[in-house]
């Protein structure tokens, strides 16, 4: 079984199914081992729910660790639960590699592949970089990052092996201990790894900005013509900034669409919000009409 990390809190719980759901659609042969880190405890029920979800192919852990971050530095603006990356090299001894996803992701890349033929070699991290946009730069050079290397920490695979030989995690925690890092935990991960990352695919993390015309010629400086048109097809969608659930943000339908599917015994943990009902316009002829004209105006400008 191919071993994932995701944390998350109980209000959290459909989008960590929307995640796992995704996972299993883009690797059909394959099986996960899931690490689940909890800053609050879920009901059995939603244990129950997602080891259904997975129907023998996910193998759920679920491991609470409220207080285990404390003298950390967590900004009121983010959940704790993004944290708790930082402590796996400690919490799994027996495993050498592990992938890391936050929940607001759809995957559409298969991770067996990815897990298979890459080498991380002595690096601890295979990594995304983010291709800094105007008014970035100058931030990653103040924690004293390369701009062009500075990467996003919301997908990881991670050589916990390497890590715990260096006490990586020991630094880390020593690094978030400061309240002035805008992102407290991938700040401190950048800085603690610099240069010792492995490039990975933006293929396997694209952000926000991957999907936006404005913002191309900086991906296309960064990662090429041919992987930003790549990328606007297939690429595994991270919805930094704006959720889907929330606003109609970049890459709208694809969560939702994704969302459709899972049982019904899951959709029924949550109750969406006035976003659900343009999901339903949205999947309209008409609604289809709006996206293409909306698309047409950002790349007009």
């Amino acid at each position: 079984m191919i071993p994932l990390a995701i944390a998350f809190t109980p209000n959290y719980f459909v989008q960590a199914a929307t995640l796992l759901r995704s996972v299993l659609d883009a690797c059909p042969e394959g099986k996960f081992r899931v690490v689940c880190l909890l800053t609050e405890e879920i009901p059995v029920r939603m244990q129950d729910k997602l080891q259904r979800l997975g129907a023998g192919r996910l193998a759920l852990e679920f491991i609470p660790l409220k207080g285990r971050l404390q003298g950390v530095y967590i900004d009121p603006r983010y959940s704790e639960a993004a944290s708790l990356r930082l402590l796996l090299p400690e919490l799994l001894p027996e495993l050498d590699r592990i992938i890391y996803l936050d929940c607001d992701i759809v995957v559409r890349q298969d991770l067996a592949r990815l897990w298979q033929e890459t080498d991380l070699g002595d690096n601890y991290l295979g990594v995304v970089f983010e291709a800094a946009i105007e008014g970035q730069a100058e931030r990653f050079r103040a924690l004293g990052c390369d701009p062009d290397r500075y990467f996003n920490s919301g997908f990881l695979l991670m050589n916990l092996a390497q890590m715990r030989a260096d006490k990586i995690s020991e630094k880390l925690l020593e690094a978030c201990r400061v309240p002035y890092l805008e992102f407290p935990d991938q700040d401190a991960l950048n800085q603690v790894c610099q240069g010792r990352v492995l490039p990975l695919s933006p293929l396997y993390n694209s952000i926000r900005t991957f999907f936006i015309p404005k913002y191309k010629p900086e991906f296309v400086r960064l990662y090429g013509e041919g992987l930003w048109e790549r990328v606007q097809r297939e690429a595994t969608i991270h919805y930094t900034g704006g959720k889907p659930w929330n606003l109609l943000t970049v890459q709208f339908g694809a969560w939702w669409r994704v969302y459709d599917t899972l049982p019904a015994e899951i959709r029924d943990e949550w109750k969406p919000g006035r976003m659900y009902f343009f999901w339903m316009f949205y999947r309209t002829p008409f609604g289809r009409l709006f996206d293409a004209v909306r698309g047409l105006k950002q790349r007009i400008g």
